[in-house]
Formats: C-alpha cells, sequence, structure tokens
C-alpha cells in the first residue's frame, strides 16, 4: 500500500511577538488504526485529515500480510481552535466505511501510576526521564507494599501510598489500587517491579493499561535466587521483557525486550546488577511507547511504532 500524503504543507504565518505564545499554536493529535486490508484506507484517512485542515506530521503502517490486518498511526496537527471531540464525531462514517477499530488522541499526557516494592531501580529510572521530560507521560503518585522507596518518591515531588498487602487483604489492596486509578484519572499503571502477582479479576480490570517488566534469562530461570541459578548455569545473556498484564503471569503481550552480553567473569551480583539495567531500559521504552501512542494491542501481540 502506497502511502501519499494529500495534505497541504504550506508554512502557516509566524506569530507576531507581541501576541500570547499559545494564541495561533497549533493542536496536536494522533491517530491510531486497525483494520482488514482494503482499497482507499490512506486515501480516506489523509482526505479527513486535508478536510480539517490538517496537516500530517509523522505516518507509519504496518501491513501484516499474513492476518490481512492493516495498522496505521498518524501523528498531526490542526488548527488552533480544531477540538478532539470534533474529530472523533467525523471520523466515525470513515471508521464504520472500513470497519475500523481506532482511537484519536491529543496534547494530553497519559497520568501513570507506579507500583512498587523493595527495588528502586525501575522507579529511580522513571523519575529521572519523567523529570528530564522523556517519558511522555506524567507521573501523578506512587504507590506499594512496602515503605522503602518512599523518601525516593517525596523527594521528587511525587505523593506515596503505601498499601499493606497480605493473603487476608489482598482483595482490599487491589480494590484500593483501582480506587487510586479512579481518584487520580489514571491512565497507565506501571508494575516497577512490584513483587505482587496480580488477581484475574484485576489484571481484566486493567487490560491495555498496565504495564509490567519481569527478567528473561536465556535460558529462564524460575522461582528463588534467579540469579544465582543463572550464574551456576553459566548464562551468556541477561534480558528484559516489558509487556501488557494479563491474566496469564509474564505472558502478556510483549513491548519491549532488552538483552546484554554477559560471560563467566560475571558472578550473582553482578547479574543482578546487568539484569536491572535491562529492567529499567526495557520499561522506560515500554512506557514511553504507550505514551506516545506507539504501541497497537493486536492479539496476544503488539505492534510498536518505534
Amino acid at each position: 500500500m502506497t502511502v501519499v500524503d494529500t495534505v497541504s504543507s504550506a508554512a502557516q504565518p509566524a506569530v507576531a511577538p507581541t501576541e500570547a505564545p499559545d494564541a495561533q499554536a497549533p493542536s496536536p493529535f494522533v491517530l491510531t488504526l486497525t483494520c482488514q486490508d482494503q482499497v482507499g484506507i490512506v486515501h480516506a484517512v489523509t482526505e479527513f485529515l486535508l478536510a480539517h485542515g490538517a496537516n500530517i506530521n509523522e505516518h507509519q503502517q504496518f501491513d501484516d500480510t499474513v492476518h490481512r490486518v492493516v495498522h496505521l498511526r498518524t501523528a498531526f496537527t490542526g488548527p488552533s481552535e480544531l477540538s478532539l471531540e470534533t474529530l472523533e464525531t467525523n471520523f466515525v462514517p470513515i471508521a464504520d466505511r472500513f470497519g475500523m477499530s481506532y482511537r484519536i488522541h491529543d496534547q494530553t499526557p497519559p497520568r501513570l501510576l507506579v507500583m512498587v516494592s523493595k527495588s528502586g531501580h525501575c522507579l529511580n529510572d522513571l523519575i529521572f526521564r519523567w523529570r528530564a521530560g522523556g517519558l511522555g507521560g506524567e507521573i501523578a503518585l506512587v504507590a506499594s507494599n512496602h515503605e522503602d522507596l518512599r523518601p525516593m518518591a517525596e523527594a521528587a515531588g511525587l505523593p506515596y501510598v503505601h498499601i499493606p498487602v497480605s493473603p487476608a487483604t489482598k482483595e482490599e489492596a487491589e480494590q484500593r489500587m483501582l480506587d487510586l486509578v479512579e481518584e487520580h484519572d489514571i491512565d497507565l499503571v506501571v508494575l516497577a517491579r512490584y513483587m505482587q502477582i496480580l488477581s484475574d479479576d484485576l489484571c481484566r480490570a486493567l487490560e491495555g493499561r498496565a504495564i509490567n517488566i519481569h527478567h528473561s534469562f536465556l535460558p529462564g530461570f524460575k522461582g528463588a535466587r534467579p540469579y544465582h541459578q543463572a550464574y551456576e548455569r553459566g548464562v551468556k545473556l541477561v534480558g528484559a521483557t516489558a509487556h501488557y498484564v494479563t491474566a496469564d503471569l509474564d505472558e502478556g503481550p510483549i513491548i519491549e525486550q532488552e538483552v546484554i552480553r554477559v560471560d563467566h567473569t560475571h558472578d550473582p551480583r553482578a547479574l543482578s546488577t546487568v539484569g536491572q539495567d535491562a529492567e529499567a531500559l526495557a520499561l522506560s521504552r515500554a512506557v514511553r511507547w504507550h505514551c506516545e501512542r506507539r504501541v497497537l494491542l493486536e492479539g496476544s501481540s503488539t505492534v510498536v511504532f518505534r
């Protein structure tokens, strides 16, 4: 399928220095869609954007020839008066005609709830990227089943909520997490080494909006002391997998994986350090790509427009 950008690229008049900086600023949006492959999809999208005075800034698509499905992501800007509601309403006839599953997003950054336990490497990395403006979303608060990472969160000016978890209080704790999602308008829950297994009901409630990270050795080692097991077997690759949360433990649709080569000089402690680096990198990329609307779910897999 050939992509043709039919949207006018004529330069816009410069804003006079005396005007408010955002008075005539174009409004940025992102359209993502999935549908069966058929003639006219790109033409319909670009024609729609042209009709609304929009300019395409970035267009990516993947034609899945195995399943005959098209995945598309188009970032565009429109006139300052163009609203998300107008776009959503006016796009319905096109979506219906092609049988599209779609979303249109404005520039509002997603709000994140970060769940942690005792290990702080992933939280520290997320906070750094958030404060540097490179995470793509806004960390609204941090919650944990332990108090260990409160100083790290509060030093960054983030609210920290302690939610103790025991077999007797697990259901209550999970309801508290859902309450936080509701109270703080959370768009994405990030399990940044949160060492609790979520119930099937909670996984379903957070479907498509919760990301987890876990180590992934080649071969894999489950259970206690995985880095000691890896050392004993002489692994040569250490990695991490970031994925959406599902009821199948650590088997949700994969967003990103990081692999780092190691050798016989890496003792269990060194392997753990390398593994933490891999976890932080994979998780931050997955979160950023999700926040930038670059991840499209496709069954048990994903399409990621980097």
